[in-house]
């Protein structure tokens, strides 16, 4: 198992980003399935390694798993492209994507590329997953940060922006019909679904905790996905919006995954 930094320069964010990569080169042979697995608001790529048992259990899995730095973007492009910030969601969804897959030897299959994150990043991860469904075959949200959209735009303004992430957003009203909008993202691939006469959702698996202040968001999210056709696990269970839950869920997720790398010739 390594366990890697890199450091280069990013087109769509406009100067040198880095993440971390978790690859397992001494049991499984190439290309590995993949998860892209994204921190929350006020941490970075290091989280899921101090914070959860994700590296010993990748490597007993054969899968690789790529941590990316989102900052508080909520892993959104800007909406003035002029700036010089750079869009989050398409370095998430397109270039981290590609980056990765031409430096180390990962599986190119949509059926092999996942996506999570928790909160922030479980946002990010449905947004994405929903809006670059043609990369990613599964959708892992743990107590995302899907409220925006879902609750009230009373409780959204008070409780449900903490560190002014609503900005991040933008205006609500405005916002609705646009991609920031998960139900947006659904709606437009409904209509991709009938037009093609093919499923074009991700599998999704959703989770949080009863006594977190996201669980009504997330339990609607997941009941929009189901009605939409979209293949739905939807688990909940005793927790609040901590590593407690994310460190013990993780691995649920994982379990769901159905990881079938295939291990090398002489390893047990």
């Amino acid at each position: 198992m390594a366990v890697l930094q890199v450091e280069f320069q990013s087109e769509t964010l406009k100067r040198q980003v880095s993440f971390k990569a978790i690859l397992p080169t001494e049991k499984y042979k190439a290309p590995y399935p993949t998860l892209y697995l994204l921190h929350g608001l006020t941490d970075n790529a290091s989280a899921w390694l101090y914070n959860t048992k994700i590296r010993l259990w990748a490597e007993e899995m054969g899968l690789a798993v790529v941590l990316p730095s989102g900052e508080n973007s909520f892993y959104l492009d800007v909406p003035v492209k002029d700036g010089c910030y750079g869009d989050f969601g398409e370095y998430i969804g397109r270039e981290l994507v590609e980056v990765t897959r031409e430096m180390f030897p990962l599986s190119h299959k949509r059926e092999d590329t996942y996506i999570g994150g928790l909160s922030m990043g479980g946002y990010g991860a449905c947004r994405n997953g929903l809006k670059y469904c043609d990369t990613f075959g599964k959708v892992a949200m743990l107590s995302a940060a899907v409220h925006f959209f879902e609750n009230s735009r009373q409780w959204v303004t008070t409780e449900g922006n903490t560190i002014g992430e609503l900005k991040c957003i933008g205006e609500l009203d405005e916002m609705e019909n646009t991609d920031r909008n998960p139900r947006y993202l659904i709606c437009a691939i409904q209509e991709r679904n009938k037009k093609d006469g093919v499923d074009h959702f991700p599998d999704f698996y959703v989770t949080c905790g009863t006594e977190d202040h996201l669980i009504g968001a997330n339990r609607s999210l997941a009941a929009a996905l189901k009605e939409a056709g979209a293949h739905v696990t939807y688990e909940d269970g005793p927790g609040i919006h901590d590593w407690y839950f994310w460190g013990e869920h993780i691995r649920y997720v994982l379990d769901w995954l159905h990881i079938k790398a295939q291990k090398k010739e002489g390893v047990i």
